[in-house]
Order: C-alpha cells, then sequence, then structure tokens
C-alpha cells in the first residue's frame, strides 16, 4: 500500500516516496549521492571502503539531527523516512476523509502487515498479534494465562518490569509463586547461561519468561536450547524479545517459545505505539483476552488476533509497519545483525582499552560499563552536552549504556570512543 504525499512539505529533499527510498537502498543509493555504478553491486562487495560508504547511505536515510550520535537503540530508535512518509501522507489522508469508505483500505494495510511481520520472525500471519510495545504483549500473557496457587513462574531477576514486576502483581491475586533468578555469577557461556536457568525449573514451573537480551546487561541467553528444555518438561515459554526484535536474524518456529514479544518504536525503526505478540499455533484459545472490544466474536478462538479487539487504532500507524519490514528485508536480516556485531565489537574494544573501564564480560549487542572516576550521571549528561552523543544511564554499573544500529557509522563509533577517551582522561 503506497500513499504520494502531496502536503506543503512534498518537495523537500527528504519526503521521497516510499517505493523510491526501498528501490535506492536496494542498489544502495540515497538521494542521488552516488551514480549507477552501485547498482547490483553491493550484495557482492568486499572492499571495506565501498561496503561503509553503503552504510553512509543507509544512515543518510534518518532525520538525525545533523551532529548528533544516537547509540540508544536499545530504548528508542529513529525511524526513517520510508516509515516517516507512510505514516505522515496516510495521516493527513484519513484526516482529509474519515469516512467508513476511505479507512476501508486499512484492513488490506493490516493484513499486509502481519504477513510481513510473520515472515520476518519466522512465523504465521495467524500467530501474529499487532499490539502497542512489548510491554502490553507481555502483559497479554501474564494476565491471560491459568495459574493458581500450585504453580510456579520461573523469570530472570534481569527482565524489564513488564516482564517482572508485572507477575507479582499478578501472583498476589492468583496465587502463584514467582521465582527470581539473578544471572549466575561465573559462567556466561551459552551452555553455562543454559545449565544456569534449566536448573531452576521445578514440577511446580508452568511459566518460563525472561528476556531474550537483558536491556540492563546485554547478556543474551540461549533461548533456542532453554525453550527446547521446557516444551519437553511442558513448561510454558514467554521470551521478551525487546532486544533482539529487528537486530537479530529471528525464526520463532525455530526458537520453539510459546510466546514472544516485541517492539516496533527499538531495533526495528519503525512506527511509535506499535508491537508484536507471537502466539504458538494451538495456544491462543488457552489465553483468555485481557480486552476484548468489538470484532472480538470473530476471533475468539482463531487465531491471535482475538488481542487486538481493544477499540481505535491509528490506523497509519499500523499501515507504516510495512515500509519498517521492507527496509530490513532489503537490506537483508542477517547483514542487519552482521553490521551490529560489527559496530558493537569495535565499540567494545575501543571501551576496553581505556585504562580503568570496567566492562562486562559478556554483551550482545549492548554496552553497559563504567569509566574511572566519573558517575553515570555525569557520564550521560556529559556525553550529550559536550559531544552531542545520545545515550542511557546504567545502574548496573553506575555508568553508561550505548547500543549501536544501522544508522551509526564506523566513523561515529570512533567519535565516540575519543569522547569517552577525554572524559576519562
Amino acid at each position: 500500500m503506497t500513499t504520494e504525499y502531496t502536503g506543503p512539505d512534498a518537495g523537500t529533499s527528504w519526503m521521497l516516496p516510499r517505493r523510491e527510498v526501498l528501490k535506492r537502498l536496494a542498489g544502495g543509493l540515497a538521494a542521488g549521492a552516488v551514480g549507477s555504478r552501485w547498482l547490483g553491486a553491493m550484495a557482492q562487495e568486499t572492499d571495506s571502503t565501498l561496503e561503509e560508504a553503503y552504510w553512509v547511505q543507509i544512515s543518510n536515510q534518518f532525520p538525525i539531527r545533523p551532529g548528533l550520535i544516537v547509540m540508544n537503540a536499545a530504548n528508542l530508535c529513529p525511524t526513517h523516512y520510508g516509515v516517516l512518509e507512510q505514516v505522515f501522507g496516510l495521516t493527513r489522508d484519513l484526516d482529509a476523509d474519515v469516512s467508513f469508505q476511505n479507512r476501508a483500505k486499512f484492513a488490506d494495510a493490516k493484513s499486509q502487515a502481519r504477513t510481513l511481520l510473520a515472515d520476518y520472525v519466522g512465523a504465521d500471519p495467524d500467530e501474529i498479534a499487532i499490539t502497542r510495545n512489548t510491554g502490553e504483549g507481555n502483559n497479554f500473557i501474564i494476565n491471560g494465562l491459568d495459574l493458581g496457587p500450585d504453580d510456579e513462574v520461573v523469570i530472570w531477576d534481569e527482565n524489564h518490569a513488564t516482564n517482572n514486576i508485572a507477575w507479582d502483581v499478578r501472583a498476589k491475586r492468583r496465587g502463584f509463586s514467582v521465582n527470581k533468578i539473578p544471572t549466575p555469577d561465573r559462567g556466561s557461556t551459552p551452555e553455562d547461561l543454559r545449565r544456569h536457568f534449566a536448573g531452576a525449573l521445578t514440577a511446580r514451573t508452568r511459566v518460563f519468561a525472561v528476556s531474550h537480551v537483558s536491556n540492563i546487561s546485554g547478556i543474551g541467553l540461549p533461548m533456542k536450547a532453554l525453550c527446547e528444555e521446557c516444551r519437553d518438561r511442558n513448561i510454558l515459554t514467554l521470551v521478551d524479545g525487546a532486544q533482539t526484535f529487528g537486530a537479530l536474524s529471528l525464526d520463532l518456529h525455530d526458537m520453539a517459545c510459546d510466546f514472544f514479544t516485541g517492539s516496533l518504536h527499538k531495533w526495528p525503526m519503525g512506527p511509535k505505539e506499535a508491537g508484536l505478540l507471537y502466539v504458538r499455533r494451538g495456544l491462543a484459545e488457552t489465553v483468555w483476552p485481557s480486552v476484548v472490544g468489538a470484532g472480538y466474536e470473530n476471533v475468539e478462538i482463531r487465531s491471535a488476533e482475538r488481542f487486538e479487539s481493544f477499540g481505535q487504532r491509528n490506523d497509519p500507524t499500523i499501515a507504516a509497519l510495512a515500509p519498517a519490514v521492507e527496509f530490513h528485508n532489503v537490506i537483508g536480516k542477517d547483514r542487519v545483525e552482521a553490521r551490529l556485531r560489527a559496530l558493537f565489537q569495535r565499540l567494545r574494544a575501543g571501551v576496553a582499552a581505556i585504562p580503568g573501564a570496567s566492562v562486562p564480560e559478556a554483551s550482545a549487542g549492548i554496552l553497559v560499563f563504567n569509566l574511572p572516576g566519573i558517575d553515570g550521571r555525569t557520564a550521560f549528561e556529559t556525553l550529550h552536552s559536550e559531544h552531542g552523543v545520545a545515550v542511557t544511564r546504567s545502574g548496573l554499573v553506575d555508568g553508561l549504556r550505548l547500543s549501536p544500529h544501522v544508522y551509526n557509522t564506523f566513523e561515529e563509533v570512533d567519535r565516540v570512543l575519543e569522547a569517552l577517551r577525554e572524559m576519562a582522561a
């Protein structure tokens, strides 16, 4: 679905039609900055200079203020012009004509978005509910499962509040127990982590609910191995994918999880207030809906769509899910993940080389560390005010949390490292 934007800003250089943005990305182009020699070449290109030039062109697809370096993907990402064009154009279209006749087209847009999301995460369309964010998806499952005094839920103490405190609140009402497992003091290999968390499961455990990657430490869990262990023991799994959806190449069927949640405003770089809830086929009817609205009777048992009947949505936002997913598909899921890992490794190696810097041993896309002689709040504010770098504070080590994405370049990583070295001097 496409809409030509014809508002007062239609002629500005950043408001490219969605098809043009995708076409240029496919060829490694942006805003006519380079010539036709790029067409079709980037997929096989190995020259590091040309490869980095490709990522510079990717970064040009975002309206990030010149001079500002954003390394806060774990919290909130900027979105790109393809999504902005869709949201702005369709919002004007909708407000110009809110009739049922005009709004009918959004049904097809939602169906397209659901299909694209399903294919992107390795699921089937009827297993996908389009929510508003990860937290909403988590709470739909937490509040929808039938649990009682004889049941136990095992969680990670580094879970986000929506997959942590939310369980405590629910347990107070239903009487089940919540067992919070800390990160092991020693050993952070996938097998160390598998043994540690699998060892916490008991005969009473009904649900195993953890973050795929911790937003606190950046530690990633071996989810496929843990999900398979739980399935063998008839334990339901809820995976909070806020830090992997849009960052890692996912296949939820292969992961063998029962429920998976994610947000579009983080690593997918999509529209704000849109999320994904995966419910494995056959489980939708076992989860009571938290909200029931118009249209529920049509999807009560059939699919994950039963978790979407909660009133009026912002239709342009849902329609803009398509260019968000297409952006990743044009680049390639595996290529996005490889780029994130390359940025992360360069950043981590540079921080580890700063005398006195404390960098945790296990991290996965999210770098948590502190600098000698400077507290987290001061470092956070100084980076932004004096060096133009937007990051997040870390409460884990009273330091910083940096999470780069595809709109960052190696040159920006090096500038950030220079700023950190200056601050630590």
